[in-house]
């Protein structure tokens, strides 16, 4: 598994689902909408923390700075 998410992407997942767990515990989301952004949220915090997006591997991208 190749690193394909560089650092401002990384930091972006995180922020992107820290928001999401506060829109939730803040009550602002529920239900069916909160079910699937936390697990939006839960996946953008694994793939932040490995470096690797599955996504961006499909279609053949990487956001990381090729290393010669």
């Amino acid at each position: 598994m190749k690193k394909n998410l560089n650092t401002l992407d990384r930091v972006v997942r995180i922020i992107v689902a820290l928001v999401i767990a506060g829109l939730f515990f803040a009550n602002i989301i529920s239900g069916t909408v909160a079910i699937i952004l936390l697990a939006v949220a839960a996946i953008f915090i694994l793939t932040s923390f490995i470096s690797f997006c599955p996504i961006y591997w499909a279609i053949g991208i990487s956001s990381k700075k090729k290393e010669d």
